[in-house]
């Protein structure tokens, strides 16, 4: 599999993703740091991929997305944005609402392809 299908692999996936440098709990900069933290007090699950451990994927991903920096945060397949406009939302209300019925639209989902 190339790297743009892995990309769409993991976006298609995960209705909440974030590509971030490190991980929520060890960001390796500041802007993955502030990130994490707004998705984190939403209460809400949310995927990750650490670009530092993805090389290829670092790349790829900006020419994919026609946005060039990180984090970026992709919600049900669309690209959010990067961290001002995760912060902007969170300070808002506007992300928890998102990440609220964007995870209840999939937990619904799950729970109606399991009869």
């Amino acid at each position: 599999m190339d790297t743009i299908e892995r990309i769409k692999q993991q976006i298609s996936e995960n209705p909440v993703l974030l590509y971030m440098k490190g991980s929520p709990k060890l960001p390796s900069c500041g802007f993955s740091s502030q990130a994490s933290q707004a998705l984190i007090s939403c209460n809400e699950k949310f995927a990750y991929v650490d670009i530092l451990q993805n090389p290829d994927i670092r790349a790829e991903l900006p020419i994919y997305a026609d946005w060039p920096t990180f984090p970026q945060l992709w919600v049900d397949g669309e690209l959010v944005g990067g961290c001002d406009i995760i912060i902007e939302m969170f300070q808002q209300g506007e992300l928890q609402t998102l990440l609220t019925e964007t995870t209840a639209k999939y937990s619904s989902a799950e729970e109606n392809s399991a009869e």
